[in-house]
């Protein structure tokens, strides 16, 4: 058997170091493209209508629902494997991967005709629905190049297809629906990123493509690799099909507007809590024989996310109802702030329970985020359908907020098998949060333009900052000392 990856030298010393690295390149190096991100949704926003940005969102969930069975979460048994990678490993797992992606499409070719008359789609949509598709097979093959480089904590290397695609279907999307293309513009965007993602992947992470099957490699990883999946599959059936059924009920319009509110209010998951997982769930598997080391590393990881989460959720729900009356073209997104309002709570509870289901996925307790899916799965599906049928997309909202609050559930859990302090985690940046909140709510009367608006957001962050250090003293300083040398180190 040929070895293609090797153990981490200095062991959990090394682990940590790489992680901190890792999470600081991942946020250092993706602050301009989040940057590009954030001004691309907003300019989407003016040039197109509600119910383009439904069809756009309904088209995707399709696509993102069958993507969760492409792998039988093999992908994921690779990165958690405890001994080195062999070529078998690799070659078994594309050979799996690439069967069931062939299967799945065309299942997703055949079920077109019907899709675009159940939701009376023109053809535009539907050429958007072939794009997301096509592009669904390209992902699929950079799988393996990008286990690679996880394996190996190399984050930098991992990251530049990300930023190559992200800049890719920003500009491509913005300029296009600048010149009127439409739900066009989409369809393009997404096929220029899934073409430029692929090349870069295999630029820095080139992997000879290859086949092979071991049913004894197969056995191996499907004892981690097939509950982890069942709890995505579940994930899907929570959030993706659920769009699929309220695609009918709330209607494209209602749906954009969901979208709208949910796609702002996770900007700030997507900027920090998805670059610190990325590099959570391999360093916390392989810390996961030291417990004492894991629990700092789940200390660490939960209040960064929570120190730099939760005053951007707040401060933007107070000040969304004043933003969006300064561009008379942004005033059509106004039926959404109430749902914006419930996607922020969301979003805020988001930030705990995915730490918690990323710290129960790395050391094996596989069967406890399964019993956690199940819950969510039960309670969107009892919940949202009955208020979309009778409050609308408004009920929807409502009822993602009042779902969000069982994550408590995943923190008890979590908290029984690693005892780390909840209280100095989370409790700490939610109280300095708050105070910035009822701070905004006094100035909600004072309205104006960009002046006012920049003059709360910076009076708001010195007040964050002030209670925060109240809270934590020193040791906020030292942290964020220690993080300034090591960005000074890799500049």
């Amino acid at each position: 058997m040929v070895v293609v990856d090797s153990e981490l030298g200095g062991g959990s010393q090394e682990v940590a170091k790489r992680s901190v690295k890792g999470v600081l390149f991942l946020t250092s190096r993706s602050f301009l493209i989040q940057l590009l991100s954030f001004a691309s949704t907003f300019l989407l926003t003016i040039f197109l209508e509600p119910s383009i940005f439904g069809i756009f969102f309904l088209v995707s969930a399709f696509i993102n629902f069958f993507n969760y069975f492409s792998d039988i979460g093999l992908a994921a048994a690779l990165i958690q494997k405890r001994e080195p990678l062999e070529e078998d490993d690799l070659k078994t797992t594309f050979l799996i991967q690439e069967t069931l992606v062939g299967l799945l499409l065309v299942i997703l070719f055949s079920l077109s005709i019907w899709i675009k008359k159940w939701y009376h789609l023109d053809q535009p949509a539907l050429f958007l629905y072939y794009s997301l598709g096509f592009s669904f097979f390209l992902s699929s093959l950079k799988t393996i190049p990008s286990v690679i480089l996880e394996r190996k904590l190399k984050f930098n290397l991992l990251i530049v297809p990300q930023i190559l695609e992200t800049l890719v279907f920003n500009l491509v999307s913005v300029f296009l629906a600048w010149r009127g293309f439409g739900i066009n513009s989409f369809t393009w965007a997404v096929l220029a990123r899934g073409i430029v993602g692929l090349t870069a992947m295999y630029a820095v992470s080139p992997w000879k493509i290859g086949f092979s099957y071991s049913s004894l490699v197969l056995k191996k990883l499907l004892r981690f690799g097939l509950p982890y999946q069942i709890n995505t599959v579940i994930a899907v059936l929570k959030d993706d099909l659920m769009t699929i059924v309220l695609g009918k009920i709330v209607g494209t319009t209602g749906l954009g507007y969901l979208g709208w509110a949910k796609k702002w209010a996770e900007q700030p998951l997507r900027f920090f809590m998805d670059n610190v997982s990325k590099v959570a769930f391999p360093a916390f598997s392989r810390l996961q024989d030291d417990k004492e080391k894991l629990k700092k590393s789940v200390e660490k990881t939960l209040f960064f996310l929570c120190f730099l989460t939760f005053p951007v959720l707040i401060g933007f729900s107070m000040l969304a109802p004043q933003m969006i009356k300064i561009l008379p073209r942004y005033l059509k997104w106004q039926p959404a702030i109430l749902a914006l309002y419930f996607y922020c709570f969301n979003s805020a509870w988001a930030v705990v329970s995915t730490s918690m289901t990323n710290l129960l996925n790395a050391i094996g307790m596989i069967k406890k985020t399964f019993k956690l899916m199940l819950m969510w799965l039960a309670l969107t599906w009892l919940i949202i359908p009955i208020l979309a049928i009778k409050f609308g997309y408004n009920g929807v909202a409502v009822g993602v907020g009042v779902i969000s609050l069982s994550s408590v559930v995943a923190v008890i859990m979590a908290k029984r098998l690693v005892n780390f302090a909840l209280l100095d985690c989370v409790g700490k940046p939610l109280f300095a949060s708050f105070v910035l909140g009822l701070f905004l709510y006094f100035l909600r009367f004072w309205e104006g333009g960009y002046l006012i608006i920049s003059f709360k957001v910076l009076s708001g962050a010195i007040i964050y900052l002030f209670f925060s250090y109240l809270l934590k003293g020193k040791i906020l300083l030292k942290d964020i000392n220690i993080i300034w040398h090591e960005i000074k180190q890799k500049n």
